[in-house]
């Protein structure tokens, strides 16, 4: 169909907008906090607890998504949509204040686990919509186009939180108003969520027992036979989840080569500010994968694309993470979020086309939990034995075989459905 036309369906663009506002809040929310925790020279974090403090701003993704999938599989999405954008406005504001007075610690880190946490929900509802508003035969091509654009609006929006901290400066008070603007991405998305009628982005149907908490246990158990029995999409899990664990490795050493080895080259940045060159790479990489992985997919099939995909990363981890310099990571980033986001678009597209419509917002909300248990359990690991400086070849080694793993396990379930 390509973009143009993709563009031309009304409700398409509805969605898509408030995607775009979702993420570009969350892109300068997460920004704007990592900027106030990590940056922040009225602060002085250790490296282990800027990596224990990332590792709590993950844990939403791993606790909502049991809660999503039965949710959005039993409510209405556009009306999940509306509420879940408004309540993450207004907690954003209250964590704005915190930063701003100087609140750290276990008050800070839960206000943020809210916040990301209400993020992961809406990103699950926006997933979950888009075959109401998409032809199926044209799913990967939308969600590409959504996915794809979506990252890079959150990479615009971490760089404008970079902007915003040069303006107002980098204490407390700066740090705390560049976090409140953040409330203005969520309130657009529901005000584009909101134009949606009701019941248009499904569910279509109810199959949920009548308490709420069960729901949640049996979506769990409802969302992994469903991904079991796709094998596309439990060989793609596979592929992904390796591909998470070694992100969760290699950005908490980016951070801590960014925050205490790496100085300025030229026009390469360390700090935040190179950070925000990182951010600019990777975004760089996946609006590239946006841009081919439809072509790709059509030209080789969607299992060797994603084959290829997890050999490239891999390849770069080894051949250029492993110089760690500014310009090799810079390169690196680019490489290996290019690479990831290739995966990510076919399992999309996998569970997208290959789980009915009353279980896909409960496969998506698994995918979204085990997705960053895993992130989670990379960064962990690479805080247990990272060395002051963040320079470990160990660990880079460790993330390029991750990949290598991944291939395999890939390889070994995608065979029970040759046809991909």
């Amino acid at each position: 169909m390509g973009p143009r036309r993709l563009l031309a369906i009304a409700g398409f663009r509805r969605l898509l907008l408030s995607r775009f506002a979702a993420q570009w809040g969350d892109g300068l929310f997460q920004a704007g906090l990592a900027g106030a925790v990590v940056f922040n020279p009225e602060r002085g974090a250790s490296p282990l607890a800027i990596a224990a403090g990332f590792t709590v701003l993950l844990l939403p993704y791993s606790l909502v998504g049991p809660f999503a999938g039965a949710l959005l599989d039993r409510w209405d999405r556009r009306r999940v949509l509306v509420a879940a954008n408004l309540l993450r406005g207004a907690l954003i504001l209250v964590c704005a204040l915190c930063v701003a007075t100087g609140v750290s610690g276990s008050v800070l880190l839960l206000l943020a686990l809210l916040v990301i946490g209400i993020s992961r929900f809406v990103l699950s509802g926006l997933s979950a919509a888009l075959p109401h508003v998409v032809p199926v035969r044209n799913l990967v091509e939308g969600n590409a186009l959504a996915t794809t654009l979506g990252a890079l609006i959150a990479v615009f929006g971490g760089i404008c939180a970079v902007g915003l901290r040069a303006l107002w400066g980098a204490g407390n008070v700066g740090s705390g108003l560049t976090t409140a603007v953040a409330a203005a991405g969520s309130v657009a998305a529901a005000a584009f969520a909101i134009r949606f009628a009701r019941g248009e982005l499904g569910p279509d149907k109810v199959d949920e027992p009548a308490l709420a908490l069960w729901a949640v246990v049996r979506g769990l158990f409802d969302g992994g036979r469903a991904a079991l029995r796709a094998p596309t999409v439990a060989a793609g899990f596979i592929a992904l989840f390796a591909h998470r664990a070694a992100v969760g490795i290699s950005f908490l050493l980016t951070v801590l080569l960014m925050r205490y080895s790496f100085t300025d080259m030229g026009p390469l940045k360390a700090g935040l500010p190179g950070l925000a060159e990182i951010f600019a790479a990777g975004g760089l990489g996946i609006l590239v994968a946006g841009l081919t992985t439809a072509r790709l997919v059509g030209r080789i099939g969607r299992r060797r694309s994603i084959s290829a995909a997890l050999m490239l990363a891999a390849v770069a981890q080894l051949g250029l993470g492993l110089l760690m310099t500014l310009p090799s990571v810079l390169l690196a980033t680019f490489v290996i979020l290019y690479a990831g986001q290739v995966v990510k678009l076919c399992v999309d597209a996998a569970v997208q086309r290959d789980i009915g419509d009353e279980t896909r917002g409960r496969v998506f909300a698994l995918y979204d939990t085990l997705f960053n248990i895993t992130q989670v359990a990379g960064v962990a690991l690479a805080a247990a034995v990272v060395p002051m400086n963040g320079r470990s070849a160990t660990l880079i080694v460790v993330a390029a075989g991750l990949y290598l793993a991944g291939l395999a396990g890939f390889q070994l379930v995608s065979r029970r459905h040759p046809a991909q």
